[in-house]
Parts: C-alpha cells; structure tokens; sequence
C-alpha cells in the first residue's frame, strides 16, 4: 500500500527550513527561507502567520528562522538565524524576545 498524505499545507513563499508538529493541540507550525512561520491546522486550514518583532524587520535583516518549537500549553519558540528568540502565543502575538551570541544546534 502506498501512503498518501493527510493533508497538504500552503502558504510558503521558499523552502521550509523548520517545522514542528504539535499533536496536543493539533497544529503544525513552519518556517520558510524568506519568509514568516505559519501556524496550520492538522486538516491543512491555515489559521495564523507570527512576524517576527518589526524593529529587526527590513529589507537587509529578513528574520529567517532556523528552529521551531512548539509547547501544548500554547507557546511556540522561534529560534532565528541571526541569534534571536521569540515566544509566541499560538493566536500569533509576539509574548518575548531575547538575543543571544551563542550558536544554538
């Protein structure tokens, strides 16, 4: 048997660099290249995008996430290329930020 795919999420712009899945809660939540993460449903619905804070936003400093993780409490932590983290509630308001010099794998 060939196994076929549940659902197909849309929405990105480049390729997906990060991606996590969040059964509790039944979300999936990437990020691309170029782009912002997006929150989807298990059923492929897309319900949020979480921008990263507007201050580090422009157009020589795209935030380009390198890791995902969400919690089932509702937060997703967001870790960018260029040493930031954010917190997120999963209605997609930006809830922390912190930076960091370390290289974090």
């Amino acid at each position: 048997d060939f196994a076929t795919p549940r659902a197909i999420l849309t929405g990105h712009d480049y390729e997906i660099t990060c991606a996590t899945i969040c059964a509790e809660l039944g979300l999936v939540i990437s990020g691309s290249k170029e782009g912002p993460c997006l929150i989807h449903s298990m059923n492929g619905d897309l319900l949020r995008t979480l921008e990263g804070p507007e201050t580090l936003e422009g157009p020589g400093n795209c935030l380009r996430p390198k890791l995902i993780q969400a919690s089932r409490e509702g937060h997703c932590v967001i870790y960018y290329e260029n040493g930031l983290f954010c917190v997120f509630s999963v209605n997609g308001r930006l809830q922390a930020t912190m930076e960091t010099d370390d290289k974090i794998k």
